[in-house]
């Protein structure tokens, strides 16, 4: 058993932060042998409770559950920060074409590597990814995750129709690589696959109906795609799909609008479209940078929480702009005061980071698993320094409420306040060689 002592941020079940000032934070073997939090919570209250325990000191510090992404694509690192008119022109131009090369299983390895890196060194310990349309891909992030032991869920992308040669994949063997990779790393580790429709208009309808049925077939893998992200895709959508009510629909009536169902953006709903996600348990990764970028549209948070549908965030990499988690709860609060239907909306900062650690491990069906510093959640955790910089240290050394502190480290964050990263109860160095797990 291992124990720290600092300042520790985590959630009750209704979401609302606990703040320990002095606080303890205690990680040992659960009943498996796998690394948990056993307790959490004020050091003057627990510090007896674990005689012979040795407890490191991290005076100044805050200690935070680890960030989960909800969307973040895989083989788009090489395009973040490509210029575009828009969504369809930026995938026709930038994405499509580097993600061609992730066929080739040198380049998809070297790749992971780096992709699994960013993700770390800005303190994200789960994510929900896209890979390409190709099994190399898959099979080279899972690998790397693996060795990392990460909790991690990723997916082929299945695109068998307006499509590019290079990426386009055929109806029928897409449906078998994507059952043989389910039965190739799903529930290997702290690994999750996810049926992957890359969205509604690139998936024919054979593909479409094909995915619902390995989604009804395992019905422990997660469905993920995009819905709603811009206008002119909507209107593609409901062309190709004329019976549907609405874009969204078009998923529920091929079988995947389900539990453990995330669609990315959902920025153009209705309540209809909202209650239809809270029936069925699917949850929207909502995608600030990313739809601020490519100018998507607003994701509209008062019609989410008026309907209960859930929703966590995400970075959307590489439409989105970062692979920071401090960028993206900025450009979140950004987007509650001005893009919604009752403007002015200011999220609180708790709540904005709660959208990005036990809120989004609710959204993806993890909650008690990851995101908090509960007893009983994994041992994924993050040492923050809230003076990271001369100008972080200024703002935070003058915070009087803990929503004061959240918002500095918000708005003038960055991968700097990140000083480690805990993965499964071990503190991470750097990346692992070939076979070796980051220690």
């Amino acid at each position: 058993m291992k124990a720290y002592r600092a300042a520790l941020l985590r959630f009750d079940d209704q979401g609302t932060p606990i703040h320990d000032e002095d606080g303890l934070l205690v990680i040992g073997p659960g009943a498996d042998g796998t690394p948990l939090i056993r307790a959490a919570g004020s050091y003057a209250a627990l510090c007896g409770n674990f005689p012979g325990v040795a407890v490191e000191h991290l005076p100044g510090r805050l200690l935070a559950p680890g960030f989960l992404d909800l969307h973040v694509h895989f083989p788009q690192l090489d395009v973040i920060g490509s210029p575009a008119e828009g969504l369809l022109p930026w995938l026709e131009q930038y994405t499509f074409p580097h993600e061609s090369r992730f066929s080739e299983e040198l380049h998809a390895g070297e790749m992971a590597e780096v992709f699994l890196d960013e993700l770390l060194r800005h303190g994200v310990t789960t994510a929900l990814c896209f890979a390409s349309s190709h099994v190399p891909s898959v099979d080279a992030l899972m690998a790397a995750a693996r060795r990392r032991r990460l909790r991690l869920i990723a997916g082929k992308v299945l695109q068998d129709r307006h499509s590019p040669d290079g990426v386009r994949d055929d109806t029928e063997q897409s449906l078998v690589d994507t059952e043989a990779l389910i039965g190739r790393w799903h529930g290997q580790g702290r690994l999750g696959y996810a049926i992957t429709p890359r969205f509604a208009p690139s998936c024919s309808e054979a593909q479409l109906r094909g995915a619902g049925e390995l989604a009804a077939r395992h019905a422990g893998v997660w469905v993920q795609s995009h819905v709603a992200e811009n206008r002119d895709e909507i209107l593609w959508a409901r062309e190709l799909f004329p019976a549907a009510r609405s874009y969204l629909a078009i998923y529920d009536d091929f079988g995947l609008l389900r539990e453990r169902a995330v669609y990315a953006h959902c920025i153009h709903f209705d309540d209809e479209d909202r209650a239809l996600m809270r029936d069925r348990g699917a949850a929207a990764a909502v995608c600030p940078t990313s739809n601020l970028f490519l100018g998507s549209g607003f994701f509209d948070y008062e019609g989410a929480d008026r309907i209960g549908m859930p929703y966590g965030l995400a970075s959307d990499v590489g439409g989105g702009t970062s692979f920071s988690p401090f960028h993206t709860m900025l450009a979140a609060y950004y987007v509650g005061r001005e893009g919604q239907t009752k403007p002015g909306l200011s999220l609180p900062p708790a709540q904005l980071w709660w959208q990005h650690t036990a809120g989004a491990a609710r959204a993806l069906g993890l909650e008690g698993v990851v995101g908090n510093l509960r007893p009983g959640c994994e041992a994924d955790f993050l040492v923050l320094d809230p003076s990271a910089t001369p100008l972080l240290a200024r703002r935070t050394a003058h915070a009087r409420t803990l929503d004061e502190l959240l918002f500095a480290m918000i708005v003038l964050g960055d991968d700097r306040v990140v000083e480690r990263v805990c993965v499964s109860g071990a503190f991470l160095q750097s990346s692992p060689p070939a076979g070796e797990p980051t220690r």
